[in-house]
């Protein structure tokens, strides 16, 4: 039980002005009778394990250990795990709904605080811990039976909450994750799927399902559910190229372009991870796609002149030479001498008949690689 007149408040912001603002707004509430500071996660976690600490206020974006670190940090303790948090940000991007909803935080605020409201978010979360509902009170019964190692009577403990509180798709997601625990992978996803169908913006129940589809090599459900999690949030872009690139490997390239679209139409102005896709599908054959893509890329970043010589590789894939050769030309002006273009500037001028072009060309390559076995091939065949 929590005294709400003398309890312990631990202030948690890196800017000392956002303290201060906090500190008086409480002692102007009488709420709080000891106050612990801290610039940052790390300082939070620190004072965590030196003093009796009843609710945190912490900020979202800090340096050294953001909110988001410091609370899966604390969710993480079995001794600090139930300490009420309220998070206060600036912020209000659905991927930052999404991480304070999974890392189990107890309110949220956006900035700029007035006293009013953080009374009342105070007064809600301390209500909430003295007085937790049934479907609370269950579902910590199964974390503790989980903990000890009884998975079955978790599972019963679960079902009673997901029983109090039938639409919550954190407590039956949980519930599946129990039985997939046990191995009873049907009664896992049925419970997975109901989380996913109660709420349509869960995206971690929809990564777990994925994962889970994978594992049972049933490729199309996996890349169906990967699509509705890069639809909800870029939480998982990284992991959504790796898989991509599986379903490349296991010759699954309609799901993975169906993929990798998605995740595209998702990424903005992020030129690295774009340019993976076009590698990959480069790399896997997949000339339409990816000429398709590069010339989006192209537009989007009409600077980059690496793009324009991957432009001419896939115009040569496709059989245009004259389109690679423009390609190639352009490339060959601004990069750094790259002896590959200048092999390929050769090598369509010598399959042209081309002569004393690719005989330049060849010159151009022998002088940065005498020993180049193409180059000297196509030379003694001049």
């Amino acid at each position: 039980m929590i005294d709400i007149e003398n309890m312990a408040i631990m202030i948690v912001d890196d800017m000392k002005s956002m303290r201060s603002i906090i500190k008086k707004m409480l002692k102007n509430l009488n709420l709080g009778k000891v106050l612990y500071f801290a610039e940052n996660g790390v300082e939070g976690l620190r004072c965590l394990q030196t003093n009796r600490v009843d609710l945190a206020i912490v900020d979202w974006k800090m340096p050294v250990m953001t909110g988001v670190q410091m609370l899966d940090a604390i969710r993480s303790d079995r001794q600090l795990r139930d300490l009420p948090v309220i998070m206060v940000t600036a912020e209000s991007e659905k991927d930052i709904v999404l991480d304070v909803a999974e890392i189990e935080v107890d309110g949220y605020l956006l900035k700029p605080l007035t006293p009013a409201i953080l009374e009342e978010k105070i007064k809600i979360v301390v209500d909430k811990v003295n007085n937790p509902d049934n479907a609370t009170r269950h579902a910590r019964k199964a974390r503790e039976c989980q903990d000890a190692g009884n998975i079955e009577l978790a599972i019963r403990h679960m079902e009673m909450a997901v029983k109090y509180k039938p639409t919550a798709s954190r407590l039956i997601r949980n519930l599946g994750l129990l039985h997939a625990r046990e191995g009873k992978m049907g009664l896992a996803e049925k419970y997975l799927l109901k989380a996913a169908s109660v709420n349509l913006q869960d995206a971690i129940t929809r990564h777990y399902l994925s994962k889970m589809y994978w594992k049972a090599k049933n490729f199309s459900k996996s890349a169906q559910y990967w699509c509705e999690v890069l639809s909800l949030t870029n939480k998982f872009n990284d992991d959504a190229i790796l898989v991509g690139e599986k379903l490349l490997k296991n010759n699954l390239n309609h799901q993975a372009i169906k993929l990798f679209s998605k995740l595209i139409s998702k990424t903005e102005k992020n030129l690295p991870i774009k340019e993976k896709i076009l590698d990959l599908c480069m790399d896997a054959g997949e000339v339409g796609f990816s000429n398709q893509m590069v010339s989006g890329l192209m537009k989007e970043f009409p600077s980059n002149h690496g793009l324009v010589y991957k432009a001419g590789q896939i115009q040569e894939a496709l059989g245009n030479d004259d389109k690679a050769l423009d390609c190639f030309l352009e490339a060959d002006q601004y990069l750094d001498s790259p002896l590959e273009v200048k092999l390929k500037i050769a090598r369509i001028y010598f399959l042209k008949k081309k002569v004393i072009q690719a005989d330049d060309y060849l010159n151009r390559v022998l002088r940065m690689d005498p020993t180049n076995k193409e180059a000297l091939t196509m030379r003694r065949s001049m």
